[in-house]
């Protein structure tokens, strides 16, 4: 009867017995949902807190090591810099030094060659002094055999100068 009423729509006065059919109707409904409708919606939600939670907390987790690993890198970056500094500097010093002392080589090896060509010099003039000295010697005793070998007059000094002089020239 009271289907019937539904069913069909038809109005009619409202009684306790339709009250309290709506109401187990309900509680019926909710305890059917209850059992089959909001206990697994809410584990879903449940689910879904937990896994959105776990999926903030990693990536939190990925952020912070990003971050990390940026700071260590910049700071790997400042000592890489550091280094090259220090490396530019340390090649500047050694490139000043090496300078300063290949200029030093040069100026004493620059002044011993100077030395060296000075005795060289001196030896070859000594050497050339005793040559002409030879000469003047083997020349004087040239003149003073010839002339102790004849009396000379003047034509003949005049000639026997001239052939000791040609005959001088022929030596060297």
């Amino acid at each position: 009867m009271v289907l019937d009423y539904l069913a069909l729509g038809a109005g009619g006065p409202f009684t306790g017995a339709d009250a309290i059919y709506q109401l187990l109707v309900f509680a019926l409904l909710m305890f059917l949902l209850k059992k089959f409708a909001w206990g697994p919606l809410v584990g879903v939600m449940k689910q879904r807190e937990d896994y959105v939670n776990n999926e903030i907390e990693e990536a939190e987790a990925d952020r912070a090591e990003a971050q990390k690993l940026l700071e260590e890198q910049r700071q790997q970056l400042n000592e890489a810099r550091t280094e090259a500094s220090e490396l530019i500097a340390n090649a500047k010093k050694q490139s000043e030094q090496m300078r300063v002392e290949l200029t030093e080589a040069a100026k004493v090896e620059a002044e011993r060659m100077k030395e060296a060509a000075r005795r060289e010099i001196a030896q070859e003039r000594d050497a050339a002094v005793a040559a002409l000295r030879e000469q003047v010697a083997s020349l004087s005793v040239l003149v003073a055999s010839k002339v102790i070998s004849k009396e000379l007059t003047s034509a003949d000094q005049d000639k026997l100068i001239q052939d000791t002089i040609k005959e001088a020239g022929d030596i060297r």
